[in-house]
């Protein structure tokens, strides 16, 4: 039986832990860091512990940065407060709205084979780990200049921290084939974090503008997700 010590969900429990930004940002910004309130934090122990309690290795799917009403919220990437309870069995007491990018993903991962089986073989993250806001709204990381060039250190860290758990480094998935893209493929060129970055198209994309093309799209995720396998 494997020693809960060497887990990846204690591993990625910790990494959460120990997010925090201590780069000075652009006046307005404001961080969303769910991993400050104790239930939330209770709410991943119970997911990574469900889905992630062994140490086989898993293949890294990187987003942008969370979002108000997804990751941003219940601290889990791509899950909704209404996500986490349906589809993973986990209640909550989160304002049940739901999330596009989570829409897209659970039709995804239950398209894949359902959550348990997604799960046991890929890891979702993101180039920015924590998500921000400006007058009420969700900010991508490099939406502005400046927040991007101070996050830098915050995201080389991030990485590198997530690198050290049992994450494949043959391929790496990009969530959104434009800007996030090109940042993450810019950094792998300097510090070769891995072999290949195969971008597709970002979930929240997809469900605003390309919605009439959904099973198409969802054929083309597992079809390049089933080939890192």
């Amino acid at each position: 039986m494997l020693h809960i010590e060497s887990s990846f969900s204690v591993q990625i429990l910790g990494f959460l832990s120990r997010l925090k930004i201590s780069q000075t940002l652009p006046a307005g910004v404001e961080v969303l860091n769910p991993y400050n309130d104790k239930n939330v934090f209770e709410l991943c122990r119970k997911f990574y512990s469900k889905y992630y309690n062994d140490d086989a290795e898993r293949y890294l799917i990187l987003g942008i940065n969370p979002g108000r009403f997804g990751g941003g919220l219940t601290g889990i990437p791509f899950t909704d407060p209404v996500k986490l309870e349906a589809q993973c069995g986990i209640i909550n007491d989160l304002g049940k709205k739901t999330e596009l990018s989570a829409d897209f993903m659970y039709t995804m991962i239950n398209a894949y084979g359902g959550p348990e089986k997604f799960y046991s073989r890929f890891y979702f993250s993101s180039i920015s780990p924590l998500g921000f806001t400006m007058a009420g709204k969700n900010l991508n990381y490099y939406d502005m200049k400046e927040l991007q060039q101070n996050l830098r250190p915050f995201i080389l860290d991030s990485l590198t921290s997530t690198l050290r758990m049992p994450v494949a480094r043959t391929v790496c998935f990009c969530l959104g084939e434009d800007k996030n893209y090109k940042f993450l493929s810019a950094l792998n060129d300097e510090f070769k974090f891995f072999e290949v970055i195969k971008p597709l198209p970002h979930p929240r994309f997809i469900m605003q503008y390309r919605r009439k093309k959904l099973t198409e799209h969802i054929e083309n995720y597992l079809r390049q997700l089933t080939s890192a396998l």
